[in-house]
């Protein structure tokens, strides 16, 4: 089996130049942290967490009534066949 220099080449510099592009694209999407060296805090500049979207999480009291609903609903189903 005969090996093609050439093609060893264009492999390892597609390796590379990907591994580049993904080192890159960790490194911009990383969000920046420093120290004040005044105060010896840590700042951040990280978005504030999104608001809460969507319905509120049921109560057990709720989430029993529904399951008793469903299993009254059930049986008068079972009923009328």
């Amino acid at each position: 089996m005969p090996v093609n220099i050439k093609e060893n080449y264009e492999m390892v510099t597609k390796v590379l130049v990907s591994a580049a592009i993904a080192l890159g694209a960790a490194v911009g999407v990383a969000a920046p942290a420093m120290a004040d060296p005044v105060t010896s805090t840590t700042t951040c500049t990280c978005q504030p967490p999104a608001e809460k979207v969507g319905p509120a999480v049921p109560s057990l009291e709720q989430f029993t009534q529904g399951i008793q609903k469903a299993f009254s609903d059930l049986q008068a189903r079972q009923g009328q066949h």
